[in-house]
């Protein structure tokens, strides 16, 4: 009998998800390649206090969860987990799926050991204006280590794509964009909690961060009366200026219920709003984006091309507080435009975000690493749509 292909994924904190966009994906991969009969092993981050047995395995719905412990926290830990999974990846018989680039200083030691490498290189790290200067030098470095350690490389919107063409030749990198799953319906009862209707309310869900836009869009909603909430979720801190500064400028009509991480409340405070607020400024294709385009919600999205392209015609973009503020109120005030978004949200969906087309190109591509059927070209996956964005 042949052996299956074997599938290592690293640079999550493991799964069962329940972290962020990384985890939900790797937990998905992993369990779609084990129905196709692939071995799959994903590292999973454990801080301990003391390190009692660095690697530890155990079977979760057939795919092996390797634990691995660091004494450590913080993005040292994060470093000193990448490492020894980098390690442990390179005594293994199989390809390597690295979830993002943070610890691609790492990577020229798999490849040394003669292990194939697949990067995906999420967004540009390194463009953030919240980290320092030694931060993005440190992630501008990793970015090129990754670019040229990797067998192939995966951007997840043809914007990545286009900048990972300034690093490798454009034929090292497969476009592979995020994916979601319909929502058809969701219970009401979250909204009663939170003194909420359906359809009478927006909604931002992200960091409260400074590149996600989140003092405009609380600032632009507060400008004037809605007849409607915004309800900004997000866990905040009295210990950070920006912080402070966004809950200051909250009107009246602004709801701050913090983070909420209940994946089913999420999603139906999602399905009930009048629209999704999406003030990312940087990266590519944005979960939190694509699943609200699953869930029919009318987009106010920053104007930039990552988020043009992902929103495609069931976005209305903003560049300023004001032209925010103008969206906002043509969203409140027409009914019809916004049955138009909605049911374009829910094309773009169809038409480029399904798990199930996501899922099968990486397949495809973690196959031909094995030495198995070719992975298609880049231009086969419409990379000219970028065009479009």
């Amino acid at each position: 009998m042949d052996t299956p292909p074997t599938l290592l994924i690293l640079g999550t904190r493991g799964i069962p998800a329940a972290h962020g966009g990384f985890e939900t994906f790797a937990e998905k991969l992993a369990l779609f390649l084990v129905e196709r009969g692939w071995r799959v092993g994903v590292y999973c981050q454990d801080e301990v206090p003391t390190v009692t047995q660095r690697f530890r395995s155990e079977m979760w719905r057939g795919i092996e969860l390797i634990r691995t412990q660091v004494a450590s926290d913080g993005p040292k830990a994060t470093l000193e987990f990448d490492w020894h999974c980098v390690r442990d990846a390179a005594r293994r018989d199989a390809v390597s799926l690295v979830l993002g680039y943070n610890g691609a200083v790492f990577l020229p030691y798999l490849r040394l050991a003669g292990r194939k490498i697949f990067t995906n290189m999420d967004g540009i790290e390194w463009r953030r204006p919240k980290w320092s200067f030694p931060v993005r030098a440190w992630f501008w470095l990793n970015e090129w280590i990754a670019a040229w350690s990797s067998n192939r490389l995966v951007a997840d919107h043809p914007i990545i794509a286009d900048h990972l063409a300034t690093r490798r030749p454009r034929s090292a990198t497969a476009m592979i964009p995020y994916g979601g799953v319909p929502i058809p319906s969701a219970p009401m009862a979250p909204l009663a909690k939170l003194g909420l209707e359906s359809g009478r309310y927006l909604i931002s869900i992200a960091r409260i961060e400074p590149d996600n836009s989140i003092l405009t869009l609380v600032e632009a909603f507060s400008r004037e009366p809605r007849g409607m909430k915004l309800v900004v979720l997000g866990t905040f801190s009295d210990k950070i200026a920006y912080h402070r500064e966004v809950m200051a400028a909250t009107g009246p009509e602004v709801l701050t219920p913090g983070g909420i991480y209940d994946a089913s409340i999420v999603q139906a405070l999602r399905f009930h709003a009048r629209a999704y607020m999406h003030g990312h400024t940087v990266g590519g294709t944005n979960p939190s984006l694509v699943e609200a385009l699953w869930a029919g919600n009318p987009v106010i999205a920053h104007d930039n091309p990552y988020n043009r392209w992902t929103a495609g015609e069931a976005g209305l973009f903003f560049k300023d507080e004001a032209s925010c503020s103008e969206a906002i109120g043509r969203l409140i005030a027409d009914d019809i435009l916004a049955g138009r978004l909605k049911k374009a949200a829910l094309s773009r969906a169809q038409e480029k975000f399904k798990w199930q087309a996501v899922l099968e190109h990486y397949e495809r591509e973690a196959l031909a690493l094995t030495g198995g059927a070719a992975a298609p070209e880049l231009a086969a996956v419409k990379l000219a749509d970028k065009s479009s964005g």
